[in-house]
Formats: C-alpha cells, structure tokens, sequence
C-alpha cells in the first residue's frame, strides 16, 4: 500500500525526505505541489512515489516549468482538469500518474490541458480513470509539442451528445463519448509510442439497454440538413459510440502532425484526422468501430504501415465532410502497405453488421462539398479468414460528386460477400 500524502487539502509536513534532487527541488518542502510549483518559477519540480490529493487543478505557466517524478496526483474536483499549462514555452510533464478520486471520477474536463503552449513536453505521464467528453489529455492552439510513451486508460462516459445547435443535425441521443488524446488547432504536433485504452464502456447489448444508447432524447421541430429522413423518422441513431483515440481537429489550423507507433484498443473512431500534412505511421488499431478516418478538408495525409484489426464499420476511410470547401479540400494522399485483418470480428459488429468495407471512399455531407481528389493506394493487405464479414473489399460512391483520381496497384484485396469492389478499381 503506497502512503497517501494530502495536498491543499490537508497541509502536513514531508519529515525526513529529501527537498531536492539533482535535477531540481522537490513538493516535500513545501505544503502543496502548487506551492512548490509559485516558489520555483522556471524550474522543474520533483514529485516523490506516494499519492497527492489534490482538490484544485494545478497550474503551469512561463519557461521551463514542469512536473516530474513518480508520485500519483489524484483530483478530487469533478469540474476541474488535473494539470492546466497555459503560455508555457518549453513545459515538461514527465513519468507522472494523474488520476481522479473513486466516485469521482466522471467528468466534462481534461486530465492535462495545455493551452498555448510552445515545445511542450508529455512524456511517460499516465491518465487512468479521467472519465470525460473531453480528452484525458488535449492540446489547443500549440505549437511544437511532442506527447510521448504516454498510458491513457479508461477515458470514456456516458453522456448526452446534444446536436440540437446545428442546423446539420437537429437532435441530441444517448452515447458513450471521450477521447484519449485531443489536439485542436496546433501545428508540428508528434504523437509517439502512446497507448490509449478503453476497458470499461464496450459496445455490448447489456451496455446499451442499460443506458438506452443512440436513443433521441430531443429533437428540434425542423430536420437537420444532413439527416437523412429515415433517420430523422426513427428518433434513434447507431453511431452511438463517440469520441476518438487520437483525435486532430481544427481544419485549416491544425497543420503538420506525426502520429508514430501507437497502439489504440477498444475505441469509437481509433485515429480521427480533420487536418492537413499528417504522417500516420506504424500503428496498431485495434477493436474500433472505426479504425481511421481523414475528412473535413483532410490534404496531404500519408498512412502507411499500419495494422488495423477487429474494426466494424470500416478500418480506413477518407471522404469530405461539412468543413470541406472549395479552398479546404480533401485528398492529394496515401495509403500504402497497411494490413486490415479480422474485419467485422470486433465488439461492435452486432451493430453494423455484415454490409461493410474495411476501405471507403465517400462523398461529402453538403452539396457543395468538393470531391475527395488524387488518392494513391498501394501495397494493402486486406484479409478475410474464414466466410469475409464485408460486402466489398473496397467501397467508392457513385455520381457528380464521387472520388476523383484514385489510382490503385499491387493490393491483396480478399473479396468480400460481394467481390473486392463495387466498382472497377483502376491503377
């Protein structure tokens, strides 16, 4: 049993350990992290092995500031992140374990939220149990910052997804809903080596009774104008598993992004990408309902050498989305030597069913979406063992606004229910 040290709480005294480490002082000396984080500005500090009971969300801020160490720092606060770094140039958050205290555990913030932030460092920093809609660790509007070898465990709730803002949707529903790793609005961003695990909220029957999952639970008088009015008709929707493992948004400002060797499992949507110039390289996804996806003005992405396994609704797709426009398009990328595998074998195949693709190109959601365009896709492995759990291989739309310039060569495509593609795949 670790001992509990409380903090800002409680403050008590450190008795014999040490003040300081060779690489900077330690919270021992001081009656709080946070005090020990105002008294050093600029400097990192030591955080020993015990647990740290926090009650307020601790605050980085300036150069060269940053936590470090062994300890766990538990949040008790439900509305409150664990660690905020604002206009911070050079922060390090390093072999840290952030956690929220038992039954408190559900919340609508961040495990580590960095805002503004220039060089920052995330490495080998645990967040376990930060249940939120939000991401257990998020970047906005940084600038060079590299999250590295990090553990997000266990970051998804049930909550509402409420839609009834747009004029697109028009309805909010029961889901599950969290991210693991949030970036918005950042450029030169390196995701690395980082494990993202959901153990808890998985897709099954009993999960979805229990909690009425994809139920409306309201619904303006007008449809929205991309529903579709069987949908609208039915007051029920089944992509009621939201959220992303990796999640890159901010189309237009987000820029330049490396997401290397990770290993995503049990998620919604494994990779979700509405950015441009991104490497997704070397990682594994596996058990997602989506394995990746690139659209809402997604240019210049290369996916190449990933495993994708157990995906339901598909394991690669690129298509525009409501974001994409004439001067924010999709497309100029490629998908070469991944390997998909066991699909339709995950969790959520019950509800997606068999009429499926692994690889889909699709049309946009508004009319004046332009076309994806100039997409290479070559040396992939798509592999069906036993009777295959999709219709085609491959899956590319019809009419005025379908794909543009897909060139194809040197895949093995196992043929699904239907063949490899619902059309002629041309090199």
């Amino acid at each position: 049993m670790r001992p509990i040290v409380t903090l800002l709480i409680v403050s008590i005294g450190f008795g014999a350990a040490s003040a300081n480490t060779a690489e900077g002082p330690s919270v021992v000396k001081y009656d709080s992290i946070q005090a020990a984080i105002d008294a050093n500005p600029e400097r990192m500090i030591f955080v020993p092995a015990g647990d740290y009971l926090i009650d307020r969300k601790l605050t980085l801020r300036g150069e060269r500031c940053g936590l470090f160490g062994p300890g766990r720092i538990i949040q008790r606060n439900v509305d409150q992140p664990i660690i905020e770094i604002e206009d911070a140039v050079g922060a390090e958050l390093r072999d840290l374990t952030l956690t929220r205290e038992e039954g408190k555990m559900e919340t609508t913030t961040e495990g580590v939220l960095a805002i503004r932030c220039r060089d920052l460092v995330i490495e080998n920093v645990r967040v376990i149990d930060n249940h939120t809609g939000s991401g257990a660790i998020t970047l906005r509007d940084c600038r060079d910052a590299r999250i590295s070898h990090c553990l997000v465990r266990n970051y998804m709730r049930v909550t509402v997804d409420d839609r009834t803002g747009s004029l697109d949707w028009g309805y909010a529903f029961n889901c599950t809903d969290g991210t693991g790793i949030s970036v918005g609005g950042s450029t030169g961003t390196l995701i690395e080596g980082c494990r993202v695990v959901e153990d808890r909220l998985l897709p099954t029957t009993d999960l979805k009774a229990k909690h009425r999952l994809g139920d409306w639970v309201k619904k303006n008088p007008k449809k929205g104008r991309i529903v579709s009015q069987a949908t609208w008709d039915t007051d029920y929707t089944d992509n009621w598993q939201q959220g992303s493992a990796i999640f890159v948004t901010s189309p237009q400002a987000s820029n330049l992004t490396r997401i290397l060797g990770n290993h995503v499992e049990n998620a919604a949507q494994g990779i979700d990408l509405h950015t441009d110039h991104v490497i997704v390289s070397n990682n594994v996804v596996a058990n997602a309902f989506i394995g990746m996806k690139a659209m809402h003005g997604s240019r210049n992405v290369l996916i190449i050498g990933n495993q994708f396994t157990r995906n339901s609704l598909w394991a690669i797709g690129l298509m525009p989305g409501a974001a994409s426009k004439s001067d924010n398009t999709d497309g100029g990328s490629i998908i070469a030597n991944n390997i998909i595998s066991d699909f339709g074998h995950g969790d959520a195949h019950w509800v997606w069913g068999d009429g499926r693709s692994p690889i889909k190109f699709d049309t946009g959601q508004e009319a004046d979406d332009p076309p994806l365009t100039d997409v290479i896709v070559q040396g992939n492995v798509v592999q069906a063992v036993g009777e295959p759990r999709y219709a085609y291989a491959v899956i590319i739309p019809g009419g005025d606004l379908a794909p543009r310039g897909l060139h194809f060569s040197n895949n093995l495509f196992h043929k699904g229910t239907r063949g490899v593609s619902n059309v002629e795949l041309k090199p």
